[in-house]
């Protein structure tokens, strides 16, 4: 009874997370392959399919330029396969190339210059930074955005706060230089600035303005659902009383520009993030796969449509950065290929290339099983595998 009966309540709960992880990852997915797939054919090259998911498919259409859109059966991404690729990845097939004619070779995306195939390539990872900045915009003019006063209410005896000299009523002005608008951007940077000191500028009751510096304390803190971050905290508390919030909405061009400060906050925020796990500053078990994401988008979903958009902004962005990265199999590995062949004149050898996307597949393959080994652990999988059979 007890199997039967944790295997229905995972049934019940599986659309609800199913649902929301497959609208979040096909809009990011597909605007990603739409980029892609936009500036191709400004180029004139032939598109042979637009995939979202891998597989068998499920359903699809040919349009008049002969291009398959189709989608398929595992929903775990997309591409966009070009007439005389080999694969999914944009490998050519250079045996098939080389029996093309020569007037036949203008649409093919192999014999474009090096600048319009890099073009292609970047479209993709640009798609997903311009529809993160389109969601955050909308968000930001339509919903609004809810901010509380940045002045400290209550100092945690002990805390770093206390030893730093924070006093109850004092006004953030200022962190490293950055002017502090609400205590939610105080939150940010003390949340993504664990173990590393920071300069405030106080405002007292009184009106003296007075300088202290802290180091946020790496702690782990419960979200609403109950999910464990690793973060910096301070040790202080905000005021909650009705009065000290407010809500802006901001008009569209204004949307606009906090929509891509907030892009290029997440940007700077991952990259930050991943030099600490290089360094060994950060905890790399952090690093969340398809399951993760799966569960956050369930949860999301529960807090409404305009949270799940605000995810799949944020999602956005990170597909965008991580296919930037000069790794052979992603767009930044071809956009380095392009970058080493326009210095010199001619593509990598084949072999060359070969060996790169061989490595680039490992590098892949290597990154998925650690982030779903992460998902495993941190979503508890194993003890609830264990519980249904005890």
């Amino acid at each position: 009874m007890h199997l039967l009966a944790g295997i229905g309540g995972l049934g019940e709960s599986l659309w609800g997370y199913l649902i929301p992880f497959l609208f979040v990852l096909t809009v990011v997915v597909f605007f990603h392959e739409m980029g892609h797939f936009l500036v191709a054919r400004l180029c004139g090259v032939k598109v042979d399919t637009f995939s979202i998911g891998f597989g068998r498919e499920i359903t699809g259409w040919t349009d008049r330029h002969g291009t398959r859109w189709k989608i398929c059966w595992v929903p775990l991404g997309g591409y966009v396969k070009f007439v005389g690729d080999e694969s999914a990845a944009s490998t050519p097939d250079r045996r098939r190339l080389a029996a093309i004619p020569e007037e036949e070779r203008a649409g093919l995306f192999y014999f474009k210059p090096v600048y319009q195939r890099a073009a292609v390539v970047a479209a993709g990872p640009v798609a997903n930074f311009l529809l993160s900045i389109v969601l955050f915009a909308g968000i930001f003019t339509i919903v609004g955005q809810r901010f509380a006063t940045p002045i400290v209410d209550a100092v945690q005896p002990g805390s770093v706060a206390a030893q730093a000299g924070f006093e109850p009523g004092d006004r953030v002005v200022s962190i490293d230089g950055t002017t502090i608008d609400s205590f939610e951007d105080m939150q940010r940077i003390v949340g993504t600035s664990a173990d590393r000191a920071l300069t405030f500028v106080l405002k007292r009751t009184g009106g003296e303005e007075v300088t202290v510096v802290a180091t946020p304390r790496k702690q782990e803190v419960k979200d609403r659902f109950g999910n464990v971050h690793k973060m910096g905290l301070l040790g202080v508390q905000r005021d909650t009383k009705e009065g000290t919030f407010r809500l802006v909405r901001s008009d569209p061009l204004t949307s606009i520009w906090l929509g891509a400060k907030e892009t290029w906050f997440i940007v700077a925020q991952t990259m930050n993030y991943l030099g600490g796990i290089i360094a060994g500053r950060e905890d790399a078990s952090q690093i969340g796969g398809p399951l993760t994401i799966a569960h956050v988008s369930g949860q999301v979903a529960t807090l409404g449509f305009g949270a799940l958009l605000n995810l799949t902004a944020m999602l956005s962005v990170s597909i965008g950065l991580l296919n930037l990265f000069p790794v052979p199999m992603l767009d930044g590995g071809h956009l380095l290929y392009y970058a080493v062949e326009a210095v010199r004149g001619r593509p990598m050898g084949e072999q060359a290339q070969e060996v790169g996307f061989r490595i680039g597949l490992a590098l892949v393959m290597m990154l998925m099983v650690f982030a779903t080994w992460n998902d495993l652990v941190h979503l508890q999988v194993f003890s609830f595998l264990s519980g249904l059979f005890s």
